[in-house]
C-alpha cells in the first residue's frame, strides 16, 4: 500500500536518531545522486553541530561492508547504497537512505534483525513508492534533513539534481515524491521550472553543438553533422553569434526559441520518434551563476557524475556545498568524461560489439571502457537508433580487481511489460558467485571473470519469463 506519509515518518525517526549522536560518518555512492545525497547529509549534520567524515564507494563489496561495520563513529549514515545488503551489516547506529531494491534476506528476517541492531532504514519501496521513478537517494536524504531542521529546505535543489542524475525526469518532468521536493525548491527560490526543449547543454553549448551532440535519442540528419546543424539555424534565420559571443539556447529570444522548437519537433515527429522526450520541464538553478553548468539541473548532475566517475567525488560534494574554487577544478573531469564517453560509443559501434540473443542484447568492453562509465554508455546506446528498443542491454567491463562489472539498462516500456532488471541481475549474479542490485529499469552487478556466459544464460531465462 502506498504511504508517502509513512515514508516521511520513517525519515522523522531517522532524523531524531541522528540528532542524538555526537559523531557521524557519511557513506555514499560516487554518482550524481550519491554525491548530492552526501552533500545534503553533510550540510544537515554541520547545521546541527555533529562532527562527521565522508567516504565514497563505487560499490558495496565485502571489503566495503566490513569497513562500514568497523567504523568508530556513533552514527553511520549510508546514502544511495545499502538497501540491497542490509543482512550483511552487523553494527548499531546505522541510518540508510536509499531507493534501490531491498535485500530479500533482510526482509525475511527483519524482526529478528531489529531486535539486535539499532538501524533506521528509509527506503520508498517499503511504503509503496517507486524508488526508480518517484524519488532518488538524494530525495530520501533530503526528507531526513528537512525533519532534522526545516531550514534544510535550502538544499531541496540538490535532491532534484540527484533525481535528474538518475534520469527520474525522463518522461518530461519529475513526479511523485520528487514533485513535493520540487515545490520546496521553488518556494525556497533555488529552482525555476519552465516548459522548454529538453536538450542537454542549453546553458553552455553553442547552438550548432547543442544539436550536433544530441544523441539521447539522436536528431535525424543533425546529430553528428556539424554543417547540417549550422544550416538548420541559418535556414530559420537565427543568428549563431552576438558579436564575438557564440549564442547558446538561453541567449535566444522567446520568438526564436518557438521557431526552433517547432522545426525540431516537426523533424522528430516525421522520423517516427516520440516528441515528448524532447519537450517538457527544465529546471534552472536560480542561485547559480548564469552561463555555467551549474545553472541547469541536468548539466549540474552530469558535472557531478564526471567527478565521481574519475575518483573525485569529494570535489563534486564541494561543488554542491558551494565551494567557489571547485567548479574550475571539476571542468577537467567533465572534459575527460565527455571524451571517454564519445570514444566508448565509437569503439562499440566501429567494432560491432553489441550482440543479440533472443531476449537480451549485450556487449563486453573488456578493459577498454572504464567500469565507472560503462552503465552510462549502455544507457546512451539504448537511446540511440543503432540497437533494438524492445529488449534490455547488458554491458560488461573488466575491473581493476580482476572481476567483471555488469550494467543492465532497459526502457520504461519494457518495465510496463514486466521487466525487472534488479531481480534478474541480482539472482543471476548470486548464482555465479557475485552480487548485484538496482532498479527495475537499471541494475548492476559484480561477477567473477569467466562467468559472463553463464550469467547471460540465467539473465535471459529470467527476462524471457518477465516479458512473455
Amino acid at each position: 500500500m502506498r504511504s508517502e506519509e509513512g515514508l516521511i515518518k520513517a525519515a522523522s525517526l531517522a532524523a531524531s536518531h541522528i540528532q542524538s549522536a555526537d559523531s557521524a560518518h557519511i557513506v555514499a555512492h560516487i554518482d550524481a545522486d550519491g554525491i548530492s545525497a552526501a552533500a545534503i547529509a553533510s550540510a544537515a549534520l554541520a547545521r546541527h553541530g555533529v562532527e562527521h567524515r565522508v567516504t565514497f564507494f563505487k560499490k558495496l563489496d565485502e571489503a566495503a561492508i566490513m569497513q562500514i561495520n568497523r567504523l568508530e563513529e556513533e552514527i553511520v549514515w549510508i546514502v544511495d547504497l545499502g538497501s540491497g545488503y542490509l543482512s550483511r551489516f552487523h553494527r548499531d547506529g546505522l541510518v540508510i537512505c536509499d531507493h534501490h531494491s531491498i535485500d530479500c534476506d533482510w526482509l525475511q528476517g527483519q524482526t529478528h534483525l531489529h531486535s539486535f541492531h539499532n538501524m533506521y532504514h528509509v527506503n520508498p519501496h517499503e511504503y509503496g513508492v517507486d524508488g526508480s521513478e518517484e524519488i532518488s537517494a538524494a530525495g530520501v536524504t533530503y526528507l531526513v534533513a528537512k525533519e532534522m531542521d526545516p531550514a534544510n529546505i535550502e538544499w531541496a535543489h540538490l535532491a532534484i539534481i540527484g533525481a535528474a542524475g538518475d534520469f527520474q525526469d525522463t518522461n518530461g518532468s519529475v513526479r511523485g515524491m520528487n514533485r513535493r521536493i520540487l515545490t520546496d525548491a521553488v518556494v525556497e527560490g533555488s529552482i525555476m521550472v519552465e516548459n522548454d526543449l529538453r536538450l542537454f547543454g542549453r546553458m553552455t553549448r553553442p547552438l550548432p553543438q547543442l544539436l550536433q551532440y544530441c544523441n539521447d535519442p539522436p536528431l535525424p540528419g543533425l546529430t553528428g553533422n556539424s554543417p547540417a546543424c549550422v544550416r538548420f539555424f541559418e535556414d530559420l534565420g537565427v543568428p549563431l553569434r552576438d558579436g564575438n559571443h557564440r549564442r547558446t539556447w538561453v541567449d535566444l529570444r522567446e520568438e526564436e526559441r518557438q521557431r526552433v522548437s517547432e522545426a525540431l519537433l516537426n523533424l522528430i515527429r516525421r522520423s517516427g520518434n516520440d516528441a515528448e522526450t524532447f519537450y517538457g520541464e527544465v529546471y534552472t538553478l536560480l542561485k547559480e551563476r548564469e552561463g555555467t553548468e551549474l545553472r541547469d539541473a541536468k548539466e549540474y548532475a552530469t558535472l557531478l557524475n564526471s567527478c565521481g566517475r574519475y575518483d573525485d567525488a569529494e570535489l563534486g560534494m564541494k561543488i554542491c556545498l558551494r565551494d567557489p574554487k571547485a567548479l574550475e577544478d571539476a571542468k577537467k573531469n567533465r572534459n575527460e568524461h565527455r571524451r571517454n564517453l564519445s570514444q566508448a560509443i565509437s569503439l562499440i559501434k566501429e567494432r560491432g560489439l553489441v550482440k543479440e540473443r533472443g531476449w537480451i542484447q549485450f556487449f563486453h568492453s573488456g578493459g577498454e571502457i572504464k567500469e565507472t562509465i560503462v552503465g552510462i554508455v549502455a544507457g546512451m546506446l539504448l537511446g540511440s537508433d543503432d540497437i533494438r528498443k524492445d529488449i534490455p542491454l547488458i554491458a560488461f567491463a573488466d575491473t581493476d580487481e580482476g572481476e567483471v562489472k555488469v550494467s543492465a539498462r532497459g526502457h520504461r516500456g519494457m518495465v510496463s511489460r514486466g521487466l525487472n532488471l534488479s531481480k534478474a541481475v541480482t539472482i543471476a549474479a548470486e548464482l555465479v558467485g557475485g552480487y548485484g542490485g538496482g532498479h527495475d529499469i537499471a541494475a548492476g552487478a559484480t561477477i567473477p571473470a569467466g562467468t559472463e556466459e553463464r550469467f547471460l544464460d540465467i539473465v535471459e531465462d529470467i527476462i524471457e519469463a518477465q516479458l512473455v
